[in-house]
């Protein structure tokens, strides 16, 4: 069992960035697949990020490659996503997700998910 809470999301104007981290408690998240998905009002919850336990294999959505950053810290207990040039269209609810496994997952079958934290990006 692992419980998974999401902080730094906020107000951002387009362009800017923020770091979003999701603290991980119970179990090591180094046992599991750490994952970003993201819901916008009226829409389904997408991927955008994975990293695998050891960190070796990232996977990104195309609307994210290039602009968000993946990483974790084992000794923190940690995941992190650094967005940067951030546009009105990434506004949403962020979701932080674990899952037991090897590799990176992309869909939402994810054991283990956060309550999610809000970003909005202004124009």
């Amino acid at each position: 069992q692992v419980q998974l809470v999401e902080s730094g999301g906020g107000l951002v104007q387009a362009e800017g960035s923020l770091r979003l981290s999701c603290a991980a408690s119970g179990r090591t998240c180094s046992s599991y697949i750490m994952g970003w998905f993201r819901q916008a009002p009226g829409k389904e919850r997408d991927f955008v990020a994975a990293i695998s336990r050891s960190s070796g294999r990232t996977a990104y959505a195309d609307s994210v490659k290039g602009r968000f950053t993946i990483s974790r810290d084992t000794a923190k207990n940690t995941a992190y996503l650094q967005m940067n040039s951030l546009k009105p269209e990434d506004t949403a609810v962020y979701y932080c997700a674990a899952k037991l496994g090897s590799g990176v997952v992309t869909l939402p079958t994810y054991h283990y998910w956060g309550q999610g934290t809000q970003v909005t990006v202004s124009s």
